[in-house]
């Protein structure tokens, strides 16, 4: 019955893991075209846009927490 109880749990975890991704590519699409609008409307540019997501990055990448 172990093995069944298992079964049952990889069969669950594969079918959230598929929901994540549907998800994930979702809202990937509707931020690529919010940006994609605010572009084509003139709010901001892409080199304004590559410049604050590299600010961003460097962000990440240091982060103000040190972990010990």
């Amino acid at each position: 019955m172990d093995s069944f109880s298992s079964n049952m749990e990889l069969v669950q975890f594969i079918g959230k893991l598929g929901d994540l991704k549907d998800e994930h590519y979702h809202m990937t699409l509707a931020l690529s075209a919010a940006v994609e609008l605010l572009i084509e409307k003139g709010l901001i540019t892409r080199k304004e846009l590559e410049r604050k997501m590299s600010e961003l990055d460097h962000l990440m990448i240091r982060s103000p927490y040190p972990m010990a």
